[in-house]
C-alpha cells in the first residue's frame, strides 16, 4: 500500500540565513503568500535581508559559531516568531543533520531532505561507499582518523591528494596537497577551516584530478516517490576549489554523455530515497565520469537551472515541504538556451584573491542585458569580515552561449559597485578570454589562462572620470551656497588664474586646470592639451557632460578625498589630493600590516625569534577562510604587536621586523 502523505501547508517561514540566499528564498515564499521570517547575527542587523523579512529575529552573536551555527538559538527564534518551517538555505546548517532532526523534533517544518539522508551525505566517505555499491564510478579515497598512518594513505592515493571537509562545501576546508611535507600542515589548516565553517572538522584524503571539468546535476524529488533531474550545471572555473562562474548546460557535454550522467545522478537519488532539492557532483575528463558528492540543499548556482528550464526551484522546495508532489514530470523537461552566472564578491584578484570587506559607498545593478541579480548589500551595506565573501550573483539567459557571455560581460562592467575592492573586472576578463568562448572551461583555467585581474583604464577616460569630478564639485558647492546663489558658478569680474586641482588613481597622476566661461563652457588644461567642457547636469550625483564633441554621462559620488565614478566602461576611483601635503602621516618602517580585518588564529613566532622569507608568522581568519602571513624578508621579530583571537582591522600593525645584525 502505497504511503499517503497529508498536505501541511506553510504559513509562515524561517530562513535560517543570511544576505543573497535569504533575500532570494524571501522573494519566493512572499509570492506563495508565505509570511517571512529573518535571523541575524549582531553585524548583520541593518542588512537588507533584515528590512525585507515579514519579521527579524536576534540571534546576539557576532560569529557564525555564535549566531547562524547555534542550532538551540535558532530553533529558539522559531518558536518566538512563530515560524512552522525552516529553510536552512545554503552553508551554514544546510546540511547539518541534528540540525534538520532538531526542527522535525520542534514540530516544524524542515524544508530540505531527510536528516538520514543528510546523515548519509554528509559522511562523504560513506556516500562513496554507497555510490559505489550502485554501480556510481568514484575517485579513491581516505579517511583521516587518529590512527592511521597518514604519509602512507597519501602514498597509496598518489600525490597530488586533496585535503577535503566531510561536511559542508564552497570549497572550505579544501587543500590541494603536492609534497609529502606539506601534508600535515594543510590537514590541521583544513580541519581548523571546517571546524570554523560547518561546526564539524573531519576532513579526509581525496585523489586530485588535475586538469578535469567539475560537472553536476540538479535533482528534485517529492515525498510520493517522484524524481527528476534538471540536466546539468559546468562549475569548473574556480578559486581557491570555489565556484566563480557557472553555466548550463555545460558546453562539453554529448547527448550521450548528458543522458548517462543523468541516469547516474537519479540511480543516486532513488538509492537514497531522495526528496526536496539537491545536486549530485560529478567530476568530467573527457567522456569519463566520477562521482564527487550530494549536496543535500539548494545550490548557490541555482539560478542557472532555473533559466534553462523555466522552473522555480525554491517554490518547489517548499511544496515538497508541504507534502505536495512535484509540479512537473521528466518529460516535461526540455533545455532552453544558456544561462551564466558570475559571483560578485568582495576579494582581490590583484592579491591571490584575499578577502576585502568594507562599506559598499554605491550600489547600482545594470539594466544592461536583462540580468537577474540576486544580491546581499544595497548602497550603505557592510561586508563584513565575519562571513562569506559573495555580495551578489549575475545571471543571465540568453538564446546561445556566447552572446550569454557577451550579455553577462556587459551587464557586469555597467554595474556600480564601489568602495570595496571586487572582482568584478576580473569575471568581465574572464567572460571575454577566447578561452571561455570557445567552452575551454576546466578546473585549472584560472591558472592556465590567467585572465586579467583589474581592468587597465585609458589616460583619456581617467581625465573625464576627474572632470566628471571637477563638475560635480562644482555642482554641489553651488547647491550649498548660502548667498548669490544666482550667479552662474565661477563667475568674476575679472580675468583670474585658472583653478589648479590634481587626482591620483592608482599609479597614475593626473594634474588639471579649469575655469569656468561665462558662456557655461569651461576651459579645461590637462597633459598641456587645452579642452572645452560643456556641463549639461551636475550636482545630484549625476553628470552630462560634453568634452570636445563627445557626449556622456557619469554617476559621481564623493567620500572624503575620494571620488567613486561611475562611467558606461566601467568604476574609477580619484583621490583628490590636498593643497598641502599632510606630514602628520608617517610609514611604520619595517612594519608588518594585516591584510584585511579578521581574527589572529595562530602566532608562529616570537619577539626576538629569527626568521627567514616565506616563514609562515601566523594565521589570520577572514571570511571564513584561513590565511597565512608569511616574512616578506629575512630579519628578527622586533616587536609583536598582537596575541591570538585578537580581532584586527585592516592595515593594523601585526609585527614588526628588524634586519639580522652583520656578526664579525
Amino acid at each position: 500500500m502505497a504511503h499517503v502523505v497529508e498536505p501541511r501547508p506553510i504559513g509562515r517561514l524561517l530562513v535560517a540565513n543570511r544576505g543573497e540566499i535569504a533575500r532570494r528564498i524571501f522573494r519566493t515564499a512572499r509570492e506563495m503568500g508565505i509570511f517571512t521570517v529573518a535571523v541575524y547575527a549582531d553585524g548583520d542587523r541593518h542588512a537588507p535581508f533584515v528590512a525585507e523579512a515579514d519579521l527579524g529575529v536576534s540571534l546576539d552573536g557576532r560569529s557564525s559559531a555564535e549566531s547562524y551555527l547555534d542550532i538551540t538559538k535558532v530553533i529558539d527564534a522559531a518558536r518566538r516568531s512563530e515560524a512552522d518551517a525552516i529553510h536552512p538555505g545554503y552553508g551554514f546548517l544546510s546540511e547539518n543533520a541534528h540540525f534538520a532532526q532538531a526542527v522535525i523534533e520542534a514540530g516544524l517544518i524542515w524544508v530540505g531532505p531527510t536528516p538520514q539522508v543528510i546523515a548519509k551525505m554528509g559522511d562523504k566517505l560513506s556516500a562513496k561507499r554507497l555510490m559505489q555499491a550502485a554501480g556510481v564510478p568514484t575517485l579513491q579515497a581516505a579517511e583521516i582518523t587518529s590512527e592511521m598512518d597518514l604519509q602512507a594513505a597519501a602514498a597509496d592515493i598518489g600525490y597530488p591528494v586533496l585535503v577535503k571537509a566531510s561536511a559542508g562545501g564552497g570549497g572550505r576546508g579544501m587543500r590541494v596537497v603536492r609534497a609529502p611535507d606539506d601534508l600535515e600542515a594543510a590537514v590541521e589548516s583544513a580541519r581548523r577551516e571546517a571546524g570554523s565553517s560547518f561546526g564539524d572538522d573531519t576532513v579526509f584524503l581525496e585523489r586530485w584530478v588535475e586538469v578535469s571539468r567539475h560537472v553536476e546535476i540538479q535533482i528534485l524529488g517529492d515525498q510520493h516517490g517522484n524524481l527528476v533531474h534538471c540536466f546539468e550545471r559546468e562549475c569548473s572555473i574556480q578559486r581557491r576549489h570555489q565556484k566563480i562562474i557557472e553555466e548550463a548546460p555545460s558546453p562539453a557535454l554529448d547527448p550521450d554523455t548528458r543522458q548517462a550522467m543523468g541516469e547516474a545522478a537519479l540511480s543516486v537519488a532513488r538509492e537514497l530515497g531522495y526528496s526536496s532539492a539537491g545536486t549530485v557532483e560529478f567530476l568530467l575528463s573527457g567522456k569519463d565520469f566520477w562521482f564527487l558528492e550530494v549536496n543535500a540543499r539548494l545550490q548557490v548556482e541555482h539560478p542557472v537551472t532555473e533559466a534553462i528550464i523555466g522552473k522555480d526551484l525554491v517554490r518547489e522546495q517548499l511544496r515538497i515541504a508541504e507534502g505536495e508532489p512535484l509540479s512537473f514530470r521528466q518529460e516535461d523537461l526540455a533545455i532552453n538556451g544558456h544561462a551564466i552566472e558570475a559571483r560578485l564578491c568582495a576579494e582581490d584578484p590583484a592579491r591571490d584573491f584575499l578577502p576585502s570587506p568594507g562599506p559598499v559607498i554605491a550600489w547600482t545593478p545594470s539594466a544592461v542585458g536583462k540580468a537577474r541579480f540576486d544580491s546581499g548589500v544595497e548602497s550603505g551595506s557592510l561586508v563584513s569580515p565575519d562571513f562569506d565573501a559573495m555580495i551578489a550573483k549575475v545571471i543571465v539567459h540568453a538564446p546561445t552561449r556566447r552572446e550569454a557571455a557577451a550579455r553577462l560581460a556587459r551587464a557586469l562592467e555597467t554595474t556600480q559597485v564601489q568602495g570595496l575592492t571586487t572582482n568584478r573586472d576580473f569575471l568581465v576578463s574572464t567572460l571575454r578570454t577566447p578561452q571561455f568562448l570557445a567552452g575551454d572551461t576546466t578546473t585549472d583555467f584560472i591558472a592556465r589562462v590567467a585572465p586579467s585581474a583589474v581592468r587597465h583604464v585609458p589616460r583619456a577616460e581617467l581625465i573625464w572620470a576627474c572632470v566628471g569630478a571637477i563638475l560635480e564639485g562644482q555642482g554641489r558647492r553651488r547647491a550649498a551656497a548660502r548667498v548669490l546663489k544666482s550667479i552662474p558658478s565661477g563667475w568674476r569680474h575679472s580675468v583670474m588664474p585658472l583653478e589648479q586641482i590634481s587626482f591620483t588613481v592608482g599609479e597614475d597622476h593626473i594634474d588639471l586646470a579649469y575655469r569656468a566661461g561665462r558662456d557655461g563652457r569651461f576651459r579645461l588644461v590637462v597633459d598641456g592639451q587645452a579642452h572645452w567642457v560643456w556641463a549639461y547636469v551636475c550636482g545630484h550625483g549625476r553628470v552630462d557632460m560634453e568634452i570636445d564633441g563627445l557626449r556622456l554621462q557619469l554617476l559621481a559620488e564623493p567620500s572624503g578625498d575620494r571620488w567613486f565614478i561611475h562611467g558606461k566602461a566601467g568604476d574609477v576611483e580619484l583621490r583628490e589630493l590636498p593643497r598641502y601635503p599632510d606630514t602628520r602621516l608617517e610609514d611604520l618602517a619595517g612594519g608588518l600590516k594585516a591584510p584585511m580585518p579578521g581574527a589572529i588564529r595562530s602566532i608562529f613566532v616570537a619577539a626576538g625569534e629569527a626568521v627567514s622569507k616565506g616563514h609562515v608568522l601566523m594565521i589570520l581568519e577572514a571570511m571564513k577562510m584561513e590565511h597565512r602571513i608569511t616574512a616578506p624578508v629575512d630579519g628578527v621579530v622586533a616587536e609583536l604587536n598582537i596575541a591570538v583571537g585578537e580581532q584586527v582591522g585592516n592595515g593594523q600593525l601585526l609585527l614588526t621586523l628588524a634586519p639580522h645584525e652583520n656578526k664579525a
